[in-house]
């Protein structure tokens, strides 16, 4: 296997290059879905075919950074809302992020799913689905700890229905059906007061 270009250095135009690339794949697959043309993504980036196959042989290498990239900062945000709010307060503000996340993406880990041949992507790459569920696990986990949300909910089902509610309001351009969507959502896992 060789090296990615994640794993060794790069000369300071070559990184321009592959940020710019990422750059314009999230945007191009937020907009189109996993199958969204590498020519537009090329030309959003203004780098040649060439230059984003350098760096991203497959489709799939460069869902991969995209789809990591994504998990990452929405792990990172989680713990930020950990840090500033009460249990309860940071799930749910959590929840509205992975909420926006899933609608901007307009079903991007959903068109994987269906798509056959990238439905591992979610294991790979520092195991994606595995940090996202941990994410809401121990958010979900502090939140029933301090009496905010009913026990027996599991982080996979929270999960589900924010992928649920993607899903049924990917085809939507306005996004409050799916904030409506959510709000009955988290207060279905609420503790009464």
């Amino acid at each position: 296997m060789t090296d990615s270009p994640r794993q060794r250095p790069m000369r300071a135009d070559a990184r321009r290059n592959y940020e710019r690339i990422v750059a314009a794949a999230q945007e191009v697959f937020a907009a189109d879905g996993a199958g969204a043309s590498l020519e537009e993504i090329a030309r959003r980036a203004e780098v040649g075919s060439a230059t984003l196959h350098r760096h991203f042989p497959t489709r799939r290498s460069l869902l991969e950074v995209v789809f990591h990239d994504r998990v990452e900062a929405l792990c990172a945000r989680a713990r930020e809302h950990a840090g500033r709010s009460a249990p309860g307060d940071a799930l749910i503000a959590w929840l509205r992020d992975l909420n926006i996340y899933a609608a901007a993406s307009r079903g991007l880990a959903s068109s994987l799913l269906r798509d056959g041949r990238d439905t591992d992507l979610l294991q790979e790459n520092g195991d994606c689905r595995a940090m996202i569920t941990a994410t809401a696990g121990d958010l979900l986990h502090r939140a029933q700890q301090a009496g905010s949300l009913r026990a027996g909910v599991q982080p996979e089902d929270l999960l589900a229905l924010v992928n649920a509610i993607s899903l049924a309001t990917e085809h939507h351009r306005d996004d409050a059906q799916a904030n409506r969507l959510l709000d009955l959502v988290i207060d279905g896992i609420r503790l009464p007061h």
